[in-house]
């Protein structure tokens, strides 16, 4: 707290706002000099320090940089090849490995570099979306399936971890089509917005 204060202090003293105050006082001064301000001349130069310092425009403060979409989505590929990697060491059922083939298959797709990853990288949503289903989502369907496989084998009853599996699976995969069907329909905007153009273009020329 004690090292923020001279911080502070010299923040003012640079600011905008400090140095039109000061510019109005120097002012204020010149007409001391002059005699315009006569005995109150202290309070003219107060006044005028505080004039300037009210009317200065106040201090911009820079927004924070945060990465490009292209810096994002190259993080979400390394997230896809770590969970590639994790995947490829667990055991599933042949039913839900199948679907969880096409569910991969489609993340991969969606991608690969190209013109693809380009229009996913202007839809920051999708992204958040692909990546927490590609970080969270999918790693925690197989290990909560390893762990109710495990209870249910001391314990048999309820619906079976397999079955669990295969319905958040189903979930996951219906999420990135819709997903997928997002990014087809900019696309398709894109199209019909240039088609528009050129339309609107010929009739004025």
């Amino acid at each position: 707290m004690a090292t923020s204060r001279p911080h502070r202090l010299l923040g003012w003293l640079e600011s905008t706002k400090n140095l039109a105050g000061c510019a109005a006082g120097v002012a204020g001064l010149g007409l001391t000099v002059t005699g315009v301000a006569g005995t109150y001349w202290p309070v003219v130069v107060a006044g005028l320090y505080g004039a300037g310092a009210l009317i200065a425009p106040p201090e911009r403060v820079a927004p924070p940089e945060f990465d490009d979409p292209q810096a994002q989505l190259g993080r979400v590929r390394e997230q896809f090849g770590q969970l590639q990697e994790y995947l490829a060491e667990v055991e599933l059922p042949p039913a839900a490995g199948g679907r969880l083939a096409e569910l991969l298959e489609l993340y991969g797709a969606l991608l690969e570099p190209g013109w693809v990853a380009e229009v996913l990288a202007t839809e920051p949503e999708t992204v958040y979306a692909l990546s927490r289903a590609i970080r969270l989502d999918v790693p925690e369907c197989a290990d909560t399936y390893h762990r109710a496989r495990w209870w249910n084998r001391i314990t048999p009853g309820g619906e079976s971890p397999e079955r669990h599996l295969e319905r958040q699976l189903d979930v996951l995969y219906e999420e990135a089509e819709r997903l997928t069907a997002d990014l087809r329909e900019a696309e398709a905007r894109r199209q019909q917005t240039h088609t528009t153009y050129l339309e609107e273009r010929g009739q004025h020329s």
